[in-house]
C-alpha cells in the first residue's frame, strides 16, 4: 500500500502501527482525530510531500524514490535526522537498556552470560553515541553551511578549509561498524543464550533489537543514499566554480 496525502492518518496507523515513532518525529502526537495527512501537515506546518515520502520509505522496504528525495533540501533532511537521533538516544536505547537490566535473576541463572550481554550492549551504545555525536557536532553543521554556500555562491575561508578536509570521508564505514555491533548483540540471543527462565523477557529484548536495527538501517539509508550524494554534488559544484582550489 502506497501512503498518500489524502489518506486519514488514523487509517495509516491501523495499517502499520510501527510508523507511530516516525510520525512523532514530526511533532505529531496521537489523538489527531479524523483528519487526513494533508490537513494534519498544514496544521503543523510540515512539508506534506516530505512527510508522505518518509512514511512510505519506512512502511515499504522496497520503496526508496532516490530522485524524489534528492529534491528536498539538506536542511529539511537534517532536521528530520536530528529528531530521529533524539528518539534513538532518549527513548529507544534507554528502553532496551532497562529490559537488559531486568535479565539478571528474572531471565538468566548464568550471571556470566548476563554480564556478557550487558557488556556487548554497553559497547554498542558507546559506539552509537560516538557516531551520533560526530554527526551532530561535525557532519550536520558542515552540510548545512555547505548548502548555504552552494545557494549563495559565497564560501567563507573557514568553510573552504572544511571543504578541503572532506568531513564525510569514511561515513559509510562508520555505519557499517555500528551495524556490526548490533548484529553481534542479536546473535548472542539467537545462537548462544542458555535456556532462559523467562522466555518472554528475552524474546521482548530480541524484538526490540530487531526493531531498532530496522529503524537505524532506514536512517542510515537516508544518510548514505540521499544526504551524502547531495553533499558530494554540492562540493563538486563549488570546486568547479573555483572554490577551494587555490
Amino acid at each position: 500500500m502506497l501512503i498518500h496525502q489524502k489518506m486519514k492518518l488514523a487509517n495509516v496507523i491501523h495499517h502499520d502501527h510501527t510508523l507511530v515513532p516516525v510520525i512523532n518525529r514530526f511533532g505529531i502526537q496521537l489523538g489527531f482525530g479524523n483528519y487526513n495527512i494533508e490537513e494534519i501537515c498544514q496544521n503543523h506546518r510540515i512539508d506534506v510531500d516530505f512527510f508522505v515520502t518518509i512514511l512510505n520509505v519506512f512502511h515499504d522496504p522496497q520503496y526508496f524514490p532516490a530522485k524524489q528525495l534528492q529534491r528536498f533540501s539538506v536542511a529539511i533532511l537534517v532536521e528530520y535526522l536530528q529528531k530521529a537521533h533524539t528518539y534513538f538516544m532518549k527513548d529507544k536505547i534507554p528502553e532496551i537498556a532497562a529490559l537488559i537490566d531486568q535479565m539478571d535473576g528474572n531471565c538468566l541463572d548464568d550471571r556470566k552470560t548476563g554480564l556478557l550481554i550487558r557488556n556487548f550492549f554497553d559497547e554498542y551504545r558507546n559506539e552509537l553515541i560516538k557516531h551520533v555525536d560526530r554527526e551532530e557536532q561535525q557532519i550536520y553543521p558542515y552540510v548545512l553551511q555547505l548548502e548555504k554556500a552552494y545557494l549563495s555562491g559565497q564560501l567563507t575561508p573557514a568553510m573552504e578549509i572544511q571543504l578541503r578536509n572532506n568531513p564525510l570521508a569514511a561515513y559509510e564505514v562508520e555505519h557499517e561498524n555500528v551495524e556490526e555491533k548490533l548484529f553481534d548483540l542479536k546473535n548472542i540471543f539467537i545462537q548462544y543464550l542458555p535456556a532462559p527462565k523467562n522466555d518472554k523477557l528475552c524474546y521482548q529484548i530480541l524484538r526490540e533489537l530487531f526493531t531498532l536495527e530496522k529503524e537505524l538501517n532506514e536512517h542510515a539509508r537516508l544518510e548514505d543514499l540521499i544526504l551524502v550524494p547531495k553533499v558530494n554534488a554540492m562540493e563538486l559544484t563549488l570546486h568547479k566554480k573555483g572554490f577551494g582550489n587555490e
